[in-house]
């Protein structure tokens, strides 16, 4: 064990929450042009969750609430909450601010993040990095993303892709340093605010009837482009984490890779050295849930007693912005 004064910020809880009702593939053969043997052969998705009734803050909450019972935090003991999404309830307040309520976090202050499906390294690294300033003890970041809520269910390209959910991790200082964040290397580049995007809703292009005729308020996606940029720069950035760090492949217990098209994950663990096997799958089940799929990655393996105690993860995504990035992180939960 290594033990100084630096602090460092380990996950000390997690939690998720994913909604009841199903759309697997056989419903988008329905609706659009498309079949499951060329979705699955795509990206890799199966079926997605979609949340019926309720926002963005009901998924962060329910994320929330399933932490604290599993890991008996009480809400008054929180000091901040982080909430990485592109699908807030609404500009302001920020949904923090909403879950913070439903819960009655009476001594937290939070935020909302957004950095698209990088969203939840993003808030990961300023939670941590809150935690190894000293000042804060508990720290929650969620990621949530209602994808439902921006997706055309016309768009062949787009509708197939997307799922709602939400995941939380709860972090806390320990002294111990071979455990918790390690390191991160984040970077965006504007240059890719052209084909993956969603121009209506903001100061930009206000709400009007043009831009709903117009569906400026769906995301949109220059498939190639951005699947070329993807395995790039998801593929580099974890290799090249991991050399910082002078790791190998053999070092590595998991690539926690954000969910959005397998052949991605794929080239980002061949380029990292590691087989299938040492890869966190869920997309097969969820979709591209955004700011989400990272930390629900994380509940569901240590749920199923895959991870254990000292599992050195490189921690991966890319998104729109653009906005990528990888993060070291060894697992200090038993």
């Amino acid at each position: 064990m290594s033990t100084n004064n630096k602090i460092n910020a380990s996950i000390t809880g997690v939690g998720m929450y994913v909604p009841e009702k199903i759309l697997d593939n056989a419903y988008f053969e329905s609706i659009v042009n498309t079949n499951s043997e060329w979705i699955v052969s795509r990206t890799g998705i199966r079926e997605r969750r979609i949340i019926e009734n309720g926002a963005t803050s009901d998924l962060a909450t329910g994320a929330l609430k399933d932490l604290m019972e599993k890991h008996n935090l009480q809400a008054d003991e929180i000091d901040v909450i982080i909430v990485a999404t592109v699908t807030p309830d609404m500009f302001f307040p920020a949904t923090a601010c909403l879950v913070q309520d439903n819960i009655k976090a009476k001594n937290a202050w939070g935020f909302d993040l957004s950095a698209a499906c990088s969203g939840f390294l993003f808030a990961f690294q300023t939670g941590c990095s809150l935690i190894e300033s000293g000042r804060y003890k508990k720290v929650v970041v969620i990621g949530a993303d209602k994808m439902s809520a921006i997706s055309d269910y016309t768009d062949r390209n787009t509708c197939i892709l997307f799922g709602d959910a939400a995941s939380a991790v709860l972090l806390e200082p320990t002294f111990d340093t071979s455990i918790g964040f390690q390191d991160s290397l984040l970077h965006i580049d504007g240059q890719g605010k052209d084909v993956l995007y969603m121009k209506g809703g903001g100061s930009l292009n206000p709400a009007t009837h043009e831009t709903v005729d117009k569906k400026m308020h769906y995301i949109y996606q220059d498939g190639k482009p951005v699947f070329k940029a993807a395995v790039v720069g998801m593929a580099d950035i974890s290799f090249e984490v991991m050399q910082k760090n002078n790791l190998t492949g053999d070092d590595i217990a998991y690539l926690v890779p954000h969910q959005a098209n397998l052949r991605i994950i794929d080239a980002t663990a061949k380029r990292m050295g590691i087989g299938n096997d040492k890869v966190m799958i869920n997309i097969d089940k969820y979709g591209n849930t955004t700011a989400a799929t990272i930390p629900l990655c994380l509940t569901e393996y240590y749920r199923d007693g895959k991870l254990k105690k000292g599992d050195k993860l490189i921690l991966s995504a890319f998104g729109a912005g653009y906005t990528w990035g990888a993060t070291y992180l060894v697992w200090g939960m038993d």
